[in-house]
């Protein structure tokens, strides 16, 4: 059996940056399963688990485009301390949800200033190539559950 789209495909993976440092990886008896042609993963790294079968071991390099975008210096900014009233500390990294005109969108803090607080609209990975290592550990067929839902069932 191959991944194809309906199907559901479980690897392991370990994702790194352009240095080798490990972001990401699957725990060793925790794989990730996912719905193939839902949009579940990066499109570069679905399109190219396409027609893979068990057993099987990748590379890939998916570039920003067909990761999690290009970045855009638009999304970020600065805004005065008073749009955080109910936050003690506002401290980098911490992430909120920002309401904008496009709807909500998840910022992160990237710098606290005396007056104002840097948030970044980007996805973290946003303009960054991602390196996957992946082994494809299974394939079934999804169930009509999955199928409706666009996504792999939780187990209870």
């Amino acid at each position: 059996m191959e991944i194809t789209d309906g199907r559901v495909a479980t690897i392991h993976y370990t994702l790194t940056d352009d240095g080798g440092h490990v972001i990401d990886k699957s725990a060793a008896d925790a794989p990730l399963s996912y719905l193939h042609g839902a949009g579940n993963i990066v499109p570069g790294l679905e399109h190219a688990l396409a027609g893979k079968q068990v057993g099987e071991k990748l590379e890939v390099d998916v570039p920003p485009e067909q990761g999690y975008g290009p970045y855009h210096d638009g999304l970020v900014q600065d805004v005065p301390h008073a749009a955080f009233p109910d936050i003690g500390a506002v401290k980098p990294g911490m992430q909120f949800e920002a309401r904008t005109e496009r709807g909500p969108m998840v910022v992160t803090v990237t710098q606290v200033g005396e007056e104002t607080v840097t948030v970044d609209g980007n996805h973290p990975m946003a303009g960054k190539t991602l390196h996957f290592a992946v082994q494809v550990a299974g394939i079934r067929e999804a169930t009509e559950q999955e199928s409706n839902q666009g996504h792999v069932a939780q187990a209870a």
